[in-house]
């Protein structure tokens, strides 16, 4: 069994190598008369992926996925509508391949460096059905051919989906192994997918921390690692207090199984009550259970005491941490020991804190006087997103075109040798 696994997915590789060489002959027209005619399908087969995703939202909550997991998995009119209204900002967005730089060497050489396709990408993710479409649109857009391993959570919702994609794709007259499915969500899948050395230029894992770890540290060909958002919010004690509160709760409570979400919040001692009292109110309403230290347990109601763990962790829930700190030395100390590198925002009227936490804090994503919840592709005007990178090589913070190809240099010369 694991020999014809294998040779299954080195067949779809195949496919997916082929159909990345004929899709970078295309140029910027064709590769958005693609986007479009996927986009007419998707909005004509709404009812039908959303029939598939009852089933996978059925069998989610009868399999027990909590309410943050299942809200990743949901998919409505209006959700679809999103998805559809993405591909359109993609259309617009400047073509990254073949742009560059050209200089002149006083020999006469003229050397360009071209932005080029990395070619086959792979992503591996979890309980997400709109990354099948977000990264399939991107995945065109800069000429890359891509292979989805999607989870079992969302299995009949990402076939649907896949199948609306390939449609479109042959429909326009191009290869529809430009995007392929795995419908195998066995581990052996993922295994195997990790190990095409030969096939796959990128694998790009999406979803869980245990998920990320397993791939970055199992895996046989390049990786770029994305997503674990353990993202702090500090209050400083110059911040305006219905600032803070109003950017707690939007980074809390918006969407608490996203990975932009706030999970650990640090307080100044020096703020007044006032906060925790407002914050307090927000709290009994989502019914947040709360982990903090033993002055935050003075402040709040029912805190239960944390540590190291919970400072690490990732709640993806109504949960979060909290630490009431001295000032902003104790809160950039906090998030370099326990942030994992991917969004922190300071709440701040005091410009040399601002500037310090901008230049201290070591993160894919810093922000003064804004929520978290904006690290995202598709808020930061790049239509959609691969993923949120948290490493520094070669892309870091929400991935996109740009950061989906690669560079080569192409030197025309008038027959000059080297001395």
């Amino acid at each position: 069994m694991e020999q014809s696994l294998r040779q299954e997915l080195e067949n779809l590789a195949e496919k997916s190598k082929k159909a990345a060489r004929e899709l970078s002959k295309l140029n910027t027209r064709q590769k958005n008369q693609i986007l479009l005619q996927i986009k007419t399908y998707l909005l004509r087969d709404r009812d039908k992926i959303i029939e598939e995703n009852k089933k996978d939202m059925e069998e989610g909550k009868r399999s027990g996925l909590t309410e943050a997991m299942l809200d990743r998995l949901s998919l409505n009119k209006d959700r679809i509508k999103d998805m559809a209204d993405s591909i359109d900002v993609v259309v617009d967005l400047e073509d990254p391949i073949g742009s560059g730089e050209v200089k002149e060497l006083e020999n006469g050489l003229l050397i360009s460096k071209r932005r080029v396709p990395i070619g086959v990408i792979a992503m591996i993710y979890e309980a997400r059905p709109n990354v099948t479409l977000d990264a399939s649109i991107l995945a065109i857009k800069s000429s890359n051919s891509i292979i989805l391993r999607g989870g079992k959570e969302a299995f009949n919702s990402n076939k649907a989906i896949a199948k609306t994609i390939k449609e479109a794709i042959k429909d326009s007259g191009y290869n529809e192994n430009i995007v392929n499915l795995i419908e195998n969500t066995s581990r052996e899948s993922s295994v195997e997918l990790m190990k095409l050395k030969g096939y796959v230029d990128l694998l790009i894992p999406r979803g869980s921390a245990g998920l990320i770890k397993s791939v970055v540290e199992n895996a046989q060909v390049p990786v770029l690692e994305t997503g674990v958002g353990n993202c702090h919010l500090y209050v400083d004690d110059s911040a305006k207090i219905d600032m803070a509160v109003n950017i707690f709760k939007n980074a809390k409570t918006t969407r608490v199984g996203v990975c932009n979400a706030m999970e650990t919040l640090l307080v100044s001692e020096k703020v007044s009550d006032e906060f925790y009292q407002k914050i307090q109110k927000i709290i009994d309403e989502y019914k947040i259970t709360v982990y903090g230290c033993e002055k935050s347990a003075e402040k709040l109601k029912n805190v239960i005491a944390a540590g190291e763990k919970e400072y690490f962790e990732e709640f993806l829930d109504y949960k979060m941490a909290i630490k009431i700190v001295k000032g902003i030395d104790e809160a950039i100390a906090h998030i370099g020991k326990y942030s994992s590198g991917h969004s922190e925002v300071i709440v701040t009227e005091n410009y040399e804190n601002a500037l310090r936490f901008l230049d201290e804090v070591d993160s894919a994503c810093v922000y003064v006087n804004a929520s978290s919840r904006f690290t995202d592709g598709g808020q930061m005007g790049m239509g959609a997103e691969i993923g949120i990178s948290t490493q520094k090589l070669h892309a870091r913070g929400p991935v996109g075109l740009k950061e989906l190809t690669s560079e080569k240099y192409v030197i025309l010369g008038t027959g000059q040798v080297r001395n």
